[in-house]
């Protein structure tokens, strides 16, 4: 991560001896979620659900209000499955999300393929809650359940030429059916430099609101970068790969003068087709000031010191 300092959470933030001993139990559960989500006929019961609605406060939690479950669940952009903002919500149901796993390659000493139980597994990576502010052309306030992203990438050792990190969602037209259309080549791609991906803020969510992630949301498996707008954190991640060359994204392909690689919140960069410099937020009327890195600065700012962010957009 050469060399970057990041702000240590105080004693509040950090997990009680007495809850990381009940892991075992909690991941086990989380599995149990995933898997009844995407059975048929099943259901989570109480002691299921307990698993993901107890999950520890993480660092770097707003204490803004939440966005209401209703509209973070019913209102999104996920065009693999239309470009309606109500459409995920209504072609989700198709997808499976078990089983399900992910695929790292590239520059890595130990490349492979997990299970999504395994990355899930005892002793691994440690689920917490995220309470961020996200952006697209709107902004909510969500409480991601998840892990830094970094702390899964250690577990494959990147090689001293990982430069960058190429997510892929899954690319099944069956399942999804917006993928039929020709908005974008298909899969859907994204991609970040490695420090931006070893950012502790650079999360891999498995829940929201103390539940499973919803299909709409990007079931099973999705990125949040909650400094960067929204298209940047992918859904329903298959593969993850590490190279040396900065990667095209899906939407920089399709637009590269809409949207550029960084696509960090900015709001002295003007958008072709609509202004950043003001948001909505979903549940209030009005618009409210854009802030630069969505509020984050002090966490990631100097990621990109040096930088020309009209430019490097």
């Amino acid at each position: 991560m050469v060399g970057l300092k990041y702000p240590i959470p105080p004693a509040s933030e950090i997990t009680p001896q007495a809850v990381y001993a009940q892991r075992r139990r909690f991941l086990q559960q989380a599995g149990g979620l995933l898997l009844a989500a995407a059975a048929p006929g099943l259901s989570a019961g109480p002691a299921l659900q307990a698993g993901l609605a107890d999950a520890v406060q993480g660092p770097f939690s707003t204490d803004e209000p939440l966005t209401d479950h209703a509209m973070a669940t019913g209102y999104n952009n996920f065009f693999e499955f239309g470009t309606g903002k109500e459409d995920p919500k209504r072609h989700a149901h198709r997808l499976q999300t078990h089983p399900w796993s992910v695929v790292i390659s590239g520059e890595v000493d130990k490349p492979g393929r997990l299970a999504l139980e395994d990355i899930l597994a005892p002793h691994g990576l440690e689920e917490r809650i995220y309470r961020l502010r996200c952006v697209e052309g709107w902004s909510m306030v969500i409480p991601w359940i998840g892990f830094p992203l970094g702390d899964l990438l250690k577990r494959f050792e990147p090689t001293s030429r990982a430069r960058y990190v190429v997510f892929e969602t899954l690319h099944d037209p069956e399942q999804m059916p917006g993928q039929r259309s020709r908005i974008l080549d298909w899969p859907y791609r994204e991609g970040l430099r490695i420090d931006e991906a070893m950012h502790p803020l650079t999360l891999l969510a498995v829940g929201m609101y103390g539940e499973i992630l919803p299909n709409q949301n990007g079931a099973p498996l999705r990125l949040v970068v909650p400094w960067k707008y929204g298209f940047k954190s992918i859904k329903s991640i298959v593969g993850i790969h590490l190279q040396e060359d900065q990667p095209v994204s899906s939407w920089t392909a399709r637009q590269p003068s809409e949207y550029g690689f960084y696509a960090n919140v900015n709001p002295e960069v003007r958008h072709p087709r609509w202004r950043q410099a003001t948001e909505r937020r979903i549940g209030e009327s009005g618009r409210r000031r854009t802030e630069l890195f969505n509020g984050y600065g002090e966490l990631v700012a100097d990621l990109y010191a040096g930088m020309d962010l009209r430019r490097h957009f």
